[in-house]
């Protein structure tokens, strides 16, 4: 602003009072345009636990995904190990539930990492065993009668299987030894392949699918309805995926993507139980049954 023509003539002080003041009008116009511009900005949304549990989720699943279809590739076998790449994938599934718990101040029991209730885990896990059985053993043997006997859908078992298939009159008991031999021996079911079953890929895989992830999941989704105490939602759908797509690294084969459904049933056992020791045995016992029946039907 330009002095006015009065002040010319005015003394040294008038003209300093006269700047001072314009000084001050100055300072308190930016104060103004200040406090506006904070008033009217919109102030950031504080991150709910939801959204922060989501977010894990997808970071996990992205990190875990990668790395296992790295892993899945290194095919080298070691004494009391065996195969490398499996054994790896099985300690990154124990490894991210404890790197999230201790950046996250929680703790592996909120992630279901715990035998309590023993009582219903165990009978909730052997309800389901009697149940899963005869039902998979009545679709094995009716899958591979119907498959392996016409041409055209031999094509949807798996890779050699029908070669080696003998039919219901073939069927036997395998062998069953106490420890695996190097390399395995052929129509045996060794005790320690069971325990490997059991707690290096059944406890790692429900960890990190039903402990840590189905949990970060029902944060963000909390299931709409419960059924018999476990919930039902988008969650357990979503985790089911997950554990589906994870077995197609390995060979490839888009059948493995019908782990999809004992997915759903695991979830839900570490829903209604709190623990993840129901899925677990029933997810160790269920891979047991498989190979089994695989091998009392092969030639």
């Amino acid at each position: 602003m330009p002095e006015p023509p009065w002040l010319a003539s005015g003394s040294r002080t008038d003209r300093a009072r006269f700047k001072d003041g314009r000084a001050a009008n100055r300072v308190r116009s930016d104060n103004a345009v200040s406090e506006g511009a904070r008033s009217t900005a919109t102030p950031a949304e504080p991150q709910t636990p939801g959204s922060r549990a989501w977010r894990d989720a997808v970071i996990a699943c992205a990190v875990v995904g990668v790395l296992v279809t790295a892993l899945v590739r290194i095919d080298v076998t070691l004494p009391w190990i065996g195969h490398l790449g499996s054994a790896l994938v099985s300690v990154l599934f124990l490894y991210v539930p404890l790197w999230f718990a201790a950046r996250r101040n929680e703790d592996l029991r909120d992630y279901g990492f715990r035998s309590e209730p023993v009582g219903r885990g165990l009978a909730t896990a052997a309800i389901a065993i009697a149940v899963i059985v005869p039902l998979f053993a009545l679709g094995f043997f009716g899958f591979y009668e119907i498959a392996c006997h016409s041409e055209t859908l031999s094509r949807l078992a798996p890779h050699k299987m029908c070669s080696h298939y003998g039919g219901l009159a073939a069927v036997h008991a395998p062998r069953f030894v106490l420890f695996e031999a190097t390399p395995p021996l052929p129509g045996t079911v060794s005790a320690e392949w069971c325990v490997v079953q059991w707690l290096v890929v059944g406890l790692p895989e429900e960890l990190f699918f039903r402990g840590f992830l189905l949990r970060k999941l029902e944060a963000r989704f909390p299931p709409k309805r419960r059924w018999l105490g476990g919930g039902v939602g988008l969650a357990l759908v979503l985790s089911a995926v997950a554990f589906a797509l994870i077995h197609l690294p390995k060979d490839g084969d888009p059948r493995a993507l019908a782990t999809f459904f004992p997915g759903l049933l695991f979830g839900w056992m570490r829903s209604a139980t709190g623990s993840i020791l129901a899925s677990t045995v029933t997810h160790g016992a269920s891979n047991i049954l498989a190979r089994t029946l695989e091998l009392a039907v092969s030639r």
